[in-house]
């Protein structure tokens, strides 16, 4: 799934929760965002933007053609 050097980019697609806790660890503090997802419909949330920032989410959103508002940015803690 990831090469040996894991960069954050590699993160989208990937369901938070699957990745291996040295991945995780690696995007703590950085800005993620979620499809919001409705009740009946709660599949595992896959990381779809990651940046610094929560604008370099939405920027990285916009540019996949994806509409920034159907979308949870949160920072990322530490998986320990």
């Amino acid at each position: 799934m990831f090469s040996s050097r894991f960069e954050p980019a590699q993160a989208v697609g990937c369901a938070y929760e699957q990745l291996r806790p040295q991945q995780a660890a690696a995007l703590a503090g950085l800005f993620a965002a979620f499809e919001i997802y409705e009740p009946s419909t709660a599949p595992l949330r896959r990381i779809e933007a990651i940046g610094k920032t929560p604008e370099e989410c939405i920027r990285e959103l916009a540019a996949r053609g994806l509409d920034p508002r159907r979308y949870e940015i949160r920072r990322l803690k530490p998986p320990f």
